[in-house]
């Protein structure tokens, strides 16, 4: 990785794995449409993201399990009493999509709830690592429309599909999640030979012909999501160590695997060819964003710190994703955020400028916890208050003032919000925003004009008791001109 001043995360295991922060540069595309395409995602703010696939009848992390490094994300995910062996294991879970039925699936409902919420965008998993398609892809049968799992003969199965249609009726901006490495293609992890890590399991060098048919198989699946599901707005693409790497960076990662500091046994470069794939696909979906995720160069159009918000805002489009409970897919009785804790992040992330995707995992029947559906809902009541403060928004020159408040600004800075973790008891004095004389300051959900008066170097605002009652979490004061 090449350095800048601005620690990121890239390292993206879900949920399971500690969050490591890189040094990384950031390329912008040099396409002004993709630029303003990204300024429009930026005003959205609000995505929601789901994890889903077999692995949520077990109810354990998504692909992981079936990671042969001996790792606690990946052997403390394994599934007790399945296998006493890792090939068995592998064999079980694969046949995890002979029995996958989630019969209570309503995409409809999901994208209603997430509407309601006050969300803009979606990113699906159309595959993960373990190579399952929850689309119905020709280029393999490993995919919830083969006949072999019961779904299939359901007028939904195509659940891709279903899930973007429901969402884009709800005028969400649609996102297509997909793994770069596939654990379950031959082309990838080659039945000649064992494997041993994440990686490819043979050396590409040697057999240039099998890692070219994993590079075809990755573009034709890519292009079957943006020729044959409508409107794509995102290309979500996770599994950063299959990219480009040069002689330098192989080296560089031996030593580090033989010190005992790195998980990569076999490293070596994985090039997909992205650049071709970002043109090839662009020319049915031109202003398609693309986030090919921890890999500096133009086909990462934005950067996604995982489970982290970063402690001042990055100098380039950015988004934060995270979990609405503690797991990316569905665990049995997973414990969510407080809807105040979810709140917060939300402001305290758009105030540095970022967006939030916030991840909820499908349980195997196809449903949504109730605990989830009522963090929407209570998000929901919050956001129709207070979003004018949240869509579009700028970042102000500083975004905080303290620990509990918060700053954001309109794109031509005419209007400041004032967002306040805490209802003060009587006042609060502001020493890093500037108010100008005949302002007037209102704090929405109330039409009542709030008494503010220049004190010294700062500016103390008088907040009756009575409007604490506007809302049961974030309060946020505008500030405008008569």
């Amino acid at each position: 990785m090449r350095p800048i001043i601005f620690l990121i995360s890239i390292l993206f295991v879900w949920g399971i794995e500690k969050t490591t922060a890189q040094q990384q540069v950031y390329f912008p595309d040099p396409d002004p449409a993709i630029q303003h395409r990204l300024e429009e995602w930026k005003d959205l703010k609000f995505g929601l993201l789901i994890h889903w696939g077999t692995y949520s009848q077990w109810g354990i992390v998504e692909s992981w399990s079936i990671c042969p490094e001996d790792l606690s994300w990946a052997t403390g995910a394994r599934k007790a009493g399945v296998a006493d062996n890792y090939t068995d294991y592998v064999k079980a879970y694969e046949k995890l999509k002979t029995n996958f039925n989630p019969v209570k699936f309503d995409p409809g409902k999901w994208a209603a709830a997430a509407k309601d919420a006050g969300m803009k965008y979606l990113v699906f998993t159309t595959k993960h690592h373990d190579g399952f398609c929850m689309f119905d892809s020709k280029y393999t049968d490993y995919k919830i429309t083969d006949k072999d799992c019961p779904y299939s003969t359901n007028p939904k199965a195509n659940i891709t599909n279903e899930i973007f249609t429901a969402f884009r009726n709800k005028n969400f901006w649609i996102g297509a999640y997909f793994s770069k490495p596939d654990w379950h293609s031959d082309a990838y992890w080659w039945k000649k030979f064992p494997v041993s890590d994440r990686n490819a399991n043979y050396a590409i060098q040697k057999y240039p012909e099998q890692w070219k048919k994993f590079t075809d198989y990755t573009h034709n699946q890519v292009n079957e999501l943006v020729s044959d599901y409508g409107k794509i707005d995102i290309l979500w693409l996770d599994g950063g160590w299959v990219r480009k790497k040069t002689g330098e960076e192989v080296k560089h990662e031996l030593l580090e695997t033989y010190e005992g500091s790195r998980w990569a046994r076999n490293p070596q470069s994985q090039d997909i060819d992205m650049p071709r794939l970002v043109k090839e696909i662009r020319t049915k979906q031109p202003d398609l964003l693309v986030v090919d995720r921890a890999v500096p160069g133009e086909q990462q159009n934005y950067l996604t710190p995982e489970q982290h918000i970063p402690d001042t805002g990055l100098p380039y489009p950015w988004e934060t994703c995270m979990t609405m409970a503690t797991s990316w897919s569905y665990v049995p009785n997973d414990v969510y955020k407080p809807t105040n804790e979810i709140i917060e992040k939300l402001v305290d992330i758009v105030s540095k400028g970022g967006n939030y995707l916030l991840n909820i995992g499908p349980g195997p029947d196809g449903e949504l916890d109730t605990a989830a559906y009522h963090r929407l809902a209570e998000i929901g009541t919050w956001m129709k208050t207070n979003g004018e403060a949240i869509y579009g928004s700028r970042m102000f020159a500083v975004f905080s003032e303290g620990e509990k408040i918060r700053f954001t600004q309109t794109k031509d800075g005419k209007t400041r919000y004032i967002f306040l973790f805490e209802f003060p008891e009587s006042k609060i004095l502001l020493k890093k925003i500037p108010f100008f004389k005949n302002e007037k300051v209102q704090l929405l959900g109330s039409n009542k004009n709030i008494i503010w008066k220049q004190a010294g170097q700062g500016v103390v605002i008088s907040l009756p008791p009575a409007l604490k009652t506007t809302t049961d979490h974030v309060w946020v004061l505008k500030v405008t001109s008569n």
